[in-house]
């Protein structure tokens, strides 16, 4: 019922328990981009198909898997490589295509942040959404800032409400801050160029709500420290121990270092900017 795609680099560490979680799945396609290290020869063992691409950026990554990957099922699921489905996920999972209406298109998934075995709930604001299931040939995606969200689709998005599992920091905090530093300068590229309705921020929809809310409040002054404050102490992410600390602090970090990537561009013309591409929805 459901063909799931993993875009990989040198996961040996992380893909075979991410492919370990999927047995249930009979149809698992890896789109690698230059692995140098048992990546492919992991996904190949566990009965995985490996195409690869030369990596641009996830929109268009992940848009190449969906034109190229010979999925099998009319349904795709996107993982990464440092996630986990569970039981519960894929009971809920296969309940919602099975009951979906032709009118719906996909849906937004969430996942549980974990330190170990420990789940940062409170200091990671769960449930946090990304578009991640969908009908096959009802869906494009598109970056935004060092990710992606959603381009056009064809119907509505629904939401799946049992988490997955995101074991981000699997290798340790050193290699979350060397890619964060390189997602900063993408990010702070994709502020710098966008133009984005401040209505937006009021938007139900987190795909929508939440780059509104860093394009019109990221380059305060005082927003890294907001970000701290309001997962560490409003959220109560205090609650979750000296992990959920140091998580909030590499947020704060990351967001200094976005603006500080921001402080270091040219300005911006007005014609220079673009606006986001729209949903249809």
């Amino acid at each position: 019922m459901v063909s799931v795609i993993i875009l990989t680099k040198n996961e040996e560490r992380d893909l075979p328990a991410c492919l370990e979680s999927l047995r249930w799945c009979d149809d698992i396609h890896i789109l690698d981009s230059g692995s140098t290290d048992g990546t492919r020869d992991i996904a190949k063992v566990h009965g995985a198909s490996v195409l690869s691409n030369e990596f641009q950026s996830f929109g268009i990554q992940r848009n190449w898997a969906i034109d190229n990957c010979p999925v099998r099922h009319g349904w795709i699921l996107f993982l990464d490589a440092d996630e986990r489905s569970t039981p519960e996920f894929q009971s809920a999972l296969h309940a919602a295509i099975t009951q979906a209406k032709e009118d719906c298109a996909g849906f937004y998934c969430c996942w549980k942040m974990m330190l170990g075995s420990t789940w940062l709930r409170r200091a990671d604001n769960f449930p946090k959404w990304q578009f991640r299931l969908f009908r096959k040939g009802r869906a494009r995606f598109i970056d935004v800032g060092h990710g992606q969200k959603e381009g056009a689709v064809q119907g509505r998005i629904d939401y799946l409400r049992e988490p997955y599992l995101h074991y981000a920091f699997s290798g340790g905090w050193h290699l979350w801050e060397e890619r964060h530093r390189g997602y900063a300068r993408q990010e702070a590229a994709e502020r710098r160029g966008r133009s984005i309705n401040p209505l937006q921020m009021f938007s139900p929809h987190a795909s929508r709500r939440n780059p509104a809310i860093k394009q019109c409040l990221g380059s305060l002054p005082g927003w890294p420290w907001f970000r701290f404050f309001y997962s560490y102490f409003l959220k109560g992410g205090w609650m979750e121990g000296p992990g959920a600390l140091e998580y909030c602090k590499k947020i704060k970090w990351y967001e200094n270092l976005i603006q500080k990537e921001l402080r270091s561009m040219p300005p911006s013309r007005p014609h220079d900017r673009k606006s986001p591409q729209s949903n249809q929805q």
